[in-house]
Formats: C-alpha cells, sequence, structure tokens
C-alpha cells in the first residue's frame, strides 16, 4: 500500500515542532518533553524507515548520545522534504522512471530482510528473504523432507499428487497450455531464485557486500516469487 502522504508529512513536523531547541539563557532543551518526544518518535521512525532507507546510520548514527534528538530532527526534515519535493527532483534531474520500494514487497520477502537490510547487511538479507520463502512453502505443503530447489521441482510438477506429495498450481490445471507454460515458467524461476540468487549468498563471509540496487532486484525477484507460492493452490491426494 502507497504512503499516506498527508498523513506522514503530519506526523514529521509535529515531532520537528517537538524536538527543536530554543535558546533558554545558555541552554538547550526541547520544546517537546521525553514522553513526548519518545511517543511521537515511535510513528516518526516508522515512517523514515520507509522514507528515508538507513536514515538511522546516515544521520543518528553519527555523533554523541546528547544530539540524539537533534539527529532525529535531521533525520525528520530530511524525509520532510524527500516526500514534498520528491516528484520535482526526479523531473529535473531526469530521473522521473518508476520506483519501487521493498516495503511494498511480499511479507514472506520483506519481514524475512527488513531488520538486516536496515542494518546495512544487503547479502544477508536476501538470503533470509529466501529462507523464509522456503521455509513458508514448506509449511503450505506440510513437507519437511525437501527444501529449496528440490521442493519447487516436485511441487510445482505438472505430475499428479501422490501421497505425501502435493502440488502448487498456479492457476487452476485445465489442461491449456497456458496452465502448462504457467507451470513450467514457475518451476523455472523458483530454481533459478534459489541456484542463482539465495546460493550464492550463503557464502557471505567469502563475498563482498552486495550493490544496494543489485540487492533490491534480488530480492524484487524473491518477492515475486513469494507471491506466486503464496497463491498457489495445493492440490494433493485427500
Amino acid at each position: 500500500m502507497a504512503i499516506d502522504t498527508d498523513w506522514a508529512l503530519g506526523e514529521l513536523k509535529h515531532f520537528i515542532g517537538l524536538a527543536s531547541r530554543p535558546r533558554v539563557k545558555t541552554a538547550f532543551r526541547t520544546k517537546g518533553d521525553d514522553a513526548e518526544l519518545i511517543a511521537s518518535a515511535q510513528v516518526v521512525e516508522q515512517i523514515l524507515d520507509r522514507v528515508f532507507p538507513r536514515w538511522h546510520h546516515r544521520v543518528v548514527g553519527l555523533g554523541s548520545l546528547s544530539d540524539y534528538w537533534a539527529r532525529h530532527r535531521e533525520a525528520a526534515q530530511r524525509a520532510v522534504v524527500t516526500l514534498e519535493r520528491e516528484a520535482e527532483i526526479r523531473e529535473k534531474l531526469g530521473d522521473n522512471a518508476p520506483q519501487i520500494s521493498a516495503s511494498t514487497f511480499h511479507p514472506w520477502a520483506w519481514e524475512g530482510a527488513s531488520s538486516l537490510w536496515q542494518s546495512g547487511h544487503f547479502r544477508e538479507a536476501v538470503t533470509a528473504a529466501a529462507r523464509k520463502i522456503n521455509a513458508e512453502a514448506q509449511n503450505k505443503l506440510e513437507r519437511r523432507d525437501l527444501s529449496e530447489i528440490k521442493l519447487f521441482q516436485e511441487a510445482l510438477s505438472a505430475n499428479a499428487p501422490a501421497v505425501g506429495r502435493p502440488r502448487l498450481r498456479i492457476v487452476p490445471d485445465d489442461g491449456s497450455d497456458t496452465y502448462k507454460s504457467t507451470q513450467r515458467g514457475v518451476m523455472a524461476f523458483a530454481e533459478g531464485c534459489f541456484a542463482a540468487i539465495r546460493n550464492p549468498n550463503s557464502h557471505e563471509d567469502s563475498l563482498p557486500e552486495l550493490p544496494e540496487a543489485e540487492a533490491l532486484e534480488q530480492l524484487a525477484a524473491l518477492s515475486l516469487l513469494a507471491r506466486w507460492i503464496d497463491s498457489a493452490a495445493v492440490e494433493s491426494t485427500s
């Protein structure tokens, strides 16, 4: 779901007001007290996660604890500018292409990856997403004897289900060429995701960190696989 821009701007600006620091003689204090700031920050931090990716490391991760709310305020100010002027900036800089947000990915992909992603561990985040999708597919099929490539090869087989071997049907099995090509295509896609994305990334200790843009593309591929698997019908002998 797209972000509610008006609501987000209201929350950000409210926090910025609370975190501003008027001069009182020679000391500084925020306009809002700690309780007000903490309550507002609980919402604002979630907005920042959506609007200003890795904000905690780019702004709040720097400086001393005494500047904690000031650094939060700076992140919120940057997010306000992003929301208010993003379309203008993209148009003026000549990049008005569609964009994707990881927060809109299928939950199996993003929820498995989000905490690692926010800390900049992109390769590990992609690996975690693949593991989550594998686990959810096992749960859906009630199978623990197979995993990853072998699991999807068998689950997406065009063969009829057998005892202990249910199938996943991406579209209804009406015997048409569309059904056959869709089933075959998703099986090949799943094999590719685990052979070319999950398996190489599992060796993160011996590989350089993935560039963020490349990791996002990989996560998008896994999200698409997750949507197909989640929406597929289970066909069994029972």
